[in-house]
């Protein structure tokens, strides 16, 4: 059987320091997706550096805006990026074809499902999909956190076996990285809840993320039976090493929740920030949704309801406290729940199968 591989390469992996493209690592990384697949796998590819690479191309005659120059350099850059990528696969008689999406694309379930469909004919037919965000539409309030975002969606979406995310850093320290007593932290198992209070909040020198979103995304993705892998894409080598079953890489990998949840689930995880309302619960209801055995969110344990939505819109779910508890899927609209509210209504606000709740 196949096994499907989400490969992210961060900006700063595709990048010389002057901005430009290195052309010299990104035909190493093909050669070894090139040899990944020989192996059998099916490998998407989610690869920044569109910005990057037109802001080496292009040089504006007059001062633009944050999102005028964002928008031109990803026109131009992704231009150049794509046509770099097609001619290096070719050498390999690989085909590969764009994705270019937007956070929009993930909102609703029909777009989802369509984007999903046409990464599915293209993998049918041997065709390698290279994902970027749409930088060129995209707006600040649309845009992704940054690509670590857009690959973790991209993993659950398709159902890969893993996600490896190469970065400019060997994985996730035990402590300040710059510090010669900080260790590599080998494994994190699912029930590690304290992987965040090690990163640091230092964000990538072209890129929009740092570790800290690559945990956070990695964390998530891992819970959902994802096995993800943070490892450094500086060093050669590192993406056909790291997928060895006995090979001992320097890495960090996260290891898969041994219990995963459905595609609906998945998709609903990750819809956090297209939510459109608010729901807190009691105590009662917390206890309930938090115990092991699947639930739906009933009316009987709602207390307040903020947010102007409709059935099937994405809402937040809180305890009483204001702690966010999980992410649910609408089964009615905001003026109907509204007035159900502390009812015993036969249907339910949340329906479990639309429902994930947070480790």
């Amino acid at each position: 059987m196949t096994k499907r591989l989400a490969v992210k390469v961060g900006t700063n992996v595709l990048t010389r320091a002057d901005g430009t493209l290195n052309v010299t690592r990104m035909s190493a990384l093909v050669d070894q997706i090139a040899e990944l697949r020989g192996q059998g796998f099916a490998v998407i590819l989610i690869s920044s550096g569109a910005v990057a690479s037109g802001k080496s191309e292009i040089r504006p005659d007059h001062r633009l805006d944050a999102v005028s120059a964002r928008q031109l350099y990803a026109s131009v850059g992704q231009a150049k990026l794509i046509n770099r990528y097609y001619e290096l696969f070719r050498e390999h008689i690989i085909h590969c074809g764009q994705i270019l999406t937007t956070k929009e694309n993930f909102g609703s379930r029909r777009h989802y499902l369509n984007q999903k469909h046409c990464m599915e004919v293209m993998l049918d037919n041997g065709v390698i999909p290279i994902v970027n965000e749409n930088d060129a539409v995209s707006v600040t309030e649309l845009m992704f956190t940054d690509n670590d975002e857009l690959s973790g969606l991209i993993a659950a979406m398709m159902g890969v076996d893993a996600l490896v995310i190469l970065s400019n850093v060997n994985g996730v320290y035990d402590g300040d990285p710059s510090l010669p007593q900080s260790q590599i932290i080998r494994k994190i198992y699912p029930d590690n809840k304290d992987t965040l209070l090690f990163v640091q909040p230092v964000k990538s020198q072209f890129g929009r993320g740092g570790m800290l979103t690559k945990c956070s995304v990695a964390r998530k993705v891992a819970a959902e039976g994802i096995e993800v892998i943070i490892a450094n894409g500086l060093k050669d080598g590192m993406l056909t090493s790291v997928m060895k079953p006995d090979g001992d890489v320097e890495c960090t990998r996260f290891l898969p929740d041994e219990h995963p949840v459905s595609s609906v689930k998945k998709w609903i995880a990750h819809s956090e920030s297209f939510a459109k309302g608010e729901i807190y619960v009691n105590d009662g209801a917390r206890d309930v949704l938090l115990q092991p055995k699947a639930t739906s969110l009933l009316f009987v344990g709602v207390t307040r309801i903020e947010g102007d939505f409709e059935k099937d819109d994405i809402l937040l779910i809180f305890d009483a406290s204001g702690k966010q508890l999980g992410v649910g899927c609408a089964g009615f609209g905001a003026d109907e729940a509204r007035r159900r509210i502390g009812t015993r209504s036969a249907k339910p606000l949340v329906h479990y199968d639309y429902l994930y709740i947070e480790n």
